[in-house]
């Protein structure tokens, strides 16, 4: 006999009590990241300012614009969250089956902050949003606390600039 799969990391993880997605909706700028990403951590000294923009689309799913630059250029990206088993659990498929990505609402405060989990295989990451940037020292206490639970540390969070947000892109700098 094989052993059980052991549990992934997101299966510890709960989803914010009640969530009403119209919480969700607006604009998010992204203070933080905790990941295992080799990317990463390797660029983790160009890291460039991010704002995201929420849009609830028939009531269950999130349509998301995230706009950052890439060599000085504002880019808009283009997401769309599906409803999963339960609120505040949500898809985002990739072109391949192996490329979907396990989303969670961990904890949102809808007027200062919100933490998101991501699980790609094995891979979990969590991110830290503010309706500004940047955010209380109580609000970085509590991502740090969502990070250490799902087994990550201070060596893989990174922070990114408070400063350089673009909140739009031409027509041609748009990747759906």
């Amino acid at each position: 006999r094989r052993p059980p799969p052991p549990q992934s990391a997101l299966e510890k993880v709960a989803a914010q009590e009640g969530l009403s997605l119209h919480q969700l909706s607006g604009k998010w700028f992204l203070v933080g990241v905790a990941s295992r990403c080799s990317y990463l951590a390797e660029h983790s000294h160009q890291l460039e300012a991010v704002m995201v923009t929420m849009t609830i689309l028939d009531g269950q799913s999130l349509a998301i614009s995230t706009f950052r630059k890439l060599d000085r250029v504002c880019w808009e990206i283009k997401q769309h969250y599906l409803p999963a088993q339960a609120p505040g659990y949500f898809l985002l498929k990739g072109h391949r089956k192996s490329s979907k990505v396990d989303v969670v609402v961990g904890e949102v405060d809808p007027s200062s902050f919100l933490i998101l989990y991501y699980q790609k295989g094995r891979n979990i990451s969590v991110k830290l949003y503010g309706r500004s940037s940047p955010v209380s020292d109580a609000v970085l206490d509590k991502f740090e606390q969502h990070v250490r639970a799902v087994g990550l540390s201070e060596d893989v969070t990174f922070y990114l600039p408070t400063y350089g947000f673009c909140d739009s892109a031409d027509e041609f700098h748009i990747l759906d």
